[in-house]
């Protein structure tokens, strides 16, 4: 039998998992303070309504984009009826544990949506969920042949599932951590390298994530893996990864990276960046290009 791991090698040195583990508040480095082992409200707080049909509750992370560059494609193609308020939640504030958000999202995580075009209203939590209600409402960005939409949704589902160990794996460990424990950062690299080499060896092939056609299987993964390889995520993360090892990944992110309607969802309900390249709320087309003026009027012709 092998002889039993030493604690005076775990990290912190002597550290032994105790037979239950409790919580101690604000474990965990940056972001603890959005993270606990209960669900449910800790506050009342109603959420804004608007006055277009969709609502969206969320904040420009990843997961948020998601959604938001999906609304402004479907604005850009002419579903009028895909006009939204985007309303910030402040996860760093706790703005997901209110009453009201966790009512139309149980899971208190970013992004959740109301349609009230629909009657009763229609709350839709979780990104991908979203996407697909929105495609499907507008008939755009899901293709209705039978192969093809399997395919946009299975690599939904890839993202779905993929981008915790990206994001809460690898970024977490690499960006967040408030130490740098080499075992976490190689294996989610390792992983995370993994899932790019996945990306790139299918776009060798394939313009989009669905041979030639666009669709929310792009929309969902560019704001997680494209960005990444982009060196616009996690500092120094592309360096570290070696994104240049995959130049059809990259080759796709730079076209998706400069499609208008990206570039507007991307900066809906920014949270980080310069303030005045953000939009922390967005109610109409021109509360993004206002901003957009400002940022094409610093950069050079």
């Amino acid at each position: 039998m092998a002889d039993a791991p030493d604690p005076a090698n775990n990290l912190p040195a002597g550290y032994v998992p105790p037979q239950v583990w409790e919580w101690a508040p604000g474990n965990g480095g940056q972001f603890a303070n959005i993270n606990r082992p209960v669900s449910g409200a800790t506050h009342d707080k109603p959420l804004p309504v608007g006055k277009h049909p969709i609502q969206l509750y969320s904040l420009g992370t990843p997961n948020g984009q998601k959604v938001t560059i999906l609304l402004e494609e479907q604005l850009a193609a002419g579903h009028a009826g895909a006009e939204y308020d985007a309303w910030l939640i402040n996860i760093g504030q706790g703005d997901q544990f209110g009453s009201g958000f966790v009512a139309i999202n149980p899971n208190s995580k970013i992004p959740a949506m109301v349609d009230h075009s629909m009657s009763p209203a229609l709350p839709i939590f979780e990104s991908g969920a979203m996407m697909i209600h929105l495609a499907e409402k507008f008939g755009a960005f899901l293709p209705t042949d039978t192969a093809k939409r399997a395919q946009t949704l299975s690599w939904l589902m890839w993202q779905m599932g993929s981008a915790p160990f990206l994001g809460g794996g690898f970024g977490h460990f690499f960006a967040y951590a408030p130490i740098k424990i080499q075992y976490a950062i190689d294996r989610y690299a390792m992983e995370a390298k993994r899932q790019l080499h996945v990306l790139d060896t299918h776009l060798a092939n394939n313009r989009y994530m669905v041979g030639g056609t666009y669709t929310i299987a792009d929309m969902a993964i560019f704001p997680w893996y494209g960005a990444v390889v982009r060196g616009e995520t996690y500092a120094g993360a592309d360096v570290f990864l070696n994104a240049q090892e995959y130049p059809n990944l990259l080759r796709w992110a730079a076209e998706i990276a400069e499609r208008e309607p990206v570039r507007r969802g991307r900066l809906v309900n920014r949270g980080t960046g310069p303030e005045d390249q953000r939009v922390p709320e967005r109610h109409d087309a021109k509360d993004i290009d206002v901003v957009l003026e400002r940022i094409r009027a610093t950069q050079p012709a």
